[in-house]
């Protein structure tokens, strides 16, 4: 239990996942908003505005920069992750959410498919550029704020 508390109490660790978790909410709110309809399936999805994962790995990152120096290894790692992370959420994730996009209008386009589908593809994956900028600048700015 001592093991738990300490992870939960480490700021490298709650910071982003708190900031992690308000964006998600966020994002729940604003579609119940704007649809009338609850979808708690935006908690855990992946999209929309604002990135959570550029912000989480920018808090993140920053933190790390902040407290252990900009020339530590560790400040080194969180930054390269933070730019993969950003590079796949507004480019090879968008890029899958819109082949999942034509594939789920090829698949519903009677008499072109005679392919069988038990679900539609999830279209909802990725960010656009500017979702990713924003997620990041949120991010970076928690983590000099925390």
């Amino acid at each position: 239990m001592d093991a738990i508390a300490t992870i939960l109490s480490n700021k490298y660790v709650y910071v982003p996942f708190v900031l992690w978790l308000l964006i998600q909410t966020y994002k729940v709110i604003h579609e119940l908003i704007k649809n009338r309809k609850f979808n708690f399936k935006r908690i855990m999805g992946a999209g929309g505005m604002p990135s959570s994962h550029a912000a989480a790995v920018c808090a993140l990152c920053v933190l790390i920069g902040r407290y252990e120096g900009l020339e530590t290894s560790s400040f080194g790692i969180s930054l390269i992750f933070a730019l993969v992370v950003m590079y796949d959420a507004a480019g090879v994730r968008r890029a899958a959410g819109k082949q999942a996009a034509v594939l789920n209008r090829i698949i519903e386009t009677p008499n072109l498919t005679s392919v069988q589908v038990q679900e539609k593809l999830v279209e909802f994956l990725g960010h656009t550029p500017f979702q990713v900028i924003v997620g990041a600048i949120i991010g970076i700015i928690t983590g000099f704020i925390f």
